[in-house]
């Protein structure tokens, strides 16, 4: 798998890029209009690192979130 974290299985989502223009009204202004709405990717921070397994050691794609919460052994 490509973009994929090979421990948690953690891959891209997607949302919204919303372009919002005017005053808000708590300023003074006639409140926020949206102009524009598109999709875009939220990808995970994904690293390549060495990792230990079954007694040897492997090279895995793996998520920063499942690094920092020891869920691997670097090796």
């Amino acid at each position: 798998m490509g973009r994929a974290c090979e421990v948690c299985g953690k891959t891209l989502s997607t949302g919204n890029r919303i372009v919002r223009h005017g005053l808000a009204k708590a300023k003074g202004g006639i409140g926020l209009h949206t102009t524009g709405i598109s999709r875009r990717k939220f990808l995970p921070n994904l690293q390549k690192i060495r990792v230990k397994s079954n007694g040897g050691v492997s090279r895995k794609t793996v998520c920063t979130s499942c690094i920092r919460s020891n869920k691997i052994t670097k090796g």
